[in-house]
């Protein structure tokens, strides 16, 4: 099996030599007689026109990127493998669910449906291969949702265009006014070794929800080993639970656009080269938003200079509360970046409950991580519901027994 699917990377780097379009041919998938019928392998590319079932007996490669259009639902058994083919650019592979389209994605504890990159030894049946680690991404890209839930757009237009994918390809619009909009069911599901560039100093994210309503079920989440960030939600309304993001290169958790939902229990821990915890941006346009990012913990990256609590910028309104955070350095910081944000804060409008955190040496006062760094706005009280505590005596932060599942778990030796 490792041999094969190393020999169907050098093949399927082949088959597309240009962007995709709303007139690519469809889905090219042939159960009977996939590529290599003696291990189960599928090929899939395209655009997915009628819906149609993965099932956990085939290990499905993604050879660029491949769309489930408007009103196709893909449906996913629990333990199913999918692949990633290597590319960049509009070669990179990505599994895309498009406005009124649906993924019904339920694998379970034992069986999660796992992403991953062509370059992974895992073989069916199993949930982990032997010769990739936290430290190989960018192999693929990653999945992407769009949908139709209201998002803060520059210019107060309704749609947009999510990041990487062409502009004249109409299955990369997001946004609209249906709050309650249903992209689909998605349930313990890992995704690894993601964030294929797609453009200078643009990469996938591991999960992208563009314009995701509350109609979408997103619980049981992984990603792991991400290029950029791990979860992105670009407005929408959507409430998400039982996250866990591991080494990802850039933010675990980002929020923009006026994303209006609920993230709740949550594990972060970052990797030598990420960046923040959490980065959380506002409204582009006139329409605003609030979140919620309840039951957190957060592990911080001693090793390397990277690694920050969290950023808050461009006039964030929302809530954080119940976060336990250890691990961090001195100059680790949880920080208002503009005057926009600090006004919010001031204004009652950017909240925060519960924090917990173990003192990194060096650091004498809890108050001191937090940290305003606008240019002409004061604020009073940043910092003023964070405590100091001893690592393991928190009673905050998240439920990890219920991401005792996942990869990283079991991977980083995390103790869930």
């Amino acid at each position: 099996m490792r041999k094969t699917i190393f020999t169907l990377s050098a093949i399927l780097g082949l088959a597309f030599t240009g962007c995709m379009n709303d007139e690519a041919p469809p889905i090219l998938q042939d159960t009977n007689n996939p590529i290599n019928p003696g291990d189960n392998i599928v090929s899939v590319s395209g655009m997915i026109s009628e819906s149609t079932t993965w099932t956990n007996d085939n290990i499905y490669v993604l050879n660029q990127k491949v769309v489930v259009s408007s009103g196709v639902v893909l449906t996913i058994q629990a333990g199913t493998i999918i692949k990633g083919t290597e590319g960049s650019g509009s070669l990179a592979s990505a599994l895309i669910v498009a406005q009124g389209g649906k993924l019904n994605a339920v694998g379970t504890a034992t069986e999660p449906i796992i992403f991953t990159s062509i370059n992974d030894n895992i073989e069916i049946g199993q949930t982990a291969g032997t010769n990739l680690d936290e430290t190989n991404s960018g192999l693929w890209g990653g999945l992407i949702v769009l949908g139709y839930a209201p998002a803060s757009f520059s210019g107060d237009v309704d749609v947009v265009q999510i990041e990487g994918i062409p502009a004249d390809d109409t299955f990369g619009l997001y946004g609209g006014d249906t709050a309650t909009d249903n992209s689909g069911v998605y349930q313990y599901i890992s995704i690894r070794h993601g964030g294929a560039l797609i453009g200078e100093g643009n990469e996938i994210n591991g999960l992208t929800l563009g314009g995701v309503g509350s109609g979408t079920v997103i619980e049981n989440i992984e990603v792991v080993a991400n290029v950029d960030d791990g979860i992105e939600f670009f407005g929408g309304t959507v409430n998400a639970s039982n996250l866990l993001v591991w080494a990802q290169g850039d933010d675990a958790l980002d929020i923009d656009q006026a994303y209006s939902g609920t993230i709740d229990n949550a594990v972060v821990v970052l990797g030598t080269n990420s960046d923040h915890a959490f980065e959380i941006d506002g409204p582009e346009g006139t329409a605003t938003g609030s979140f919620t990012l309840k039951n957190v913990t957060i592990v911080g990256n001693s090793v390397t200079e990277n690694g920050e609590y969290a950023d808050y910028r461009s006039g964030a309104m929302g809530t954080t509360e119940n976060i336990y955070a250890y691990g961090f350095k001195d100059s680790s910081d949880v920080e208002l970046d503009n005057d926009g944000v600090a006004t919010n804060y001031n204004d009652g409008l950017l909240t925060f409950g519960a924090w917990e955190i173990v003192l990194p040496t060096g650091v004498s006062e809890v108050t001191d991580i937090f940290v305003n760094k606008a240019e002409t706005v004061e604020v009073s009280g940043f910092g003023s519901t964070a405590t100091a505590v001893s690592e393991g005596a928190s009673t905050v932060g998240a439920t990890t027994s219920l991401l005792s599942w996942t990869y990283a778990n079991t991977k980083a030796g995390l103790g869930f």
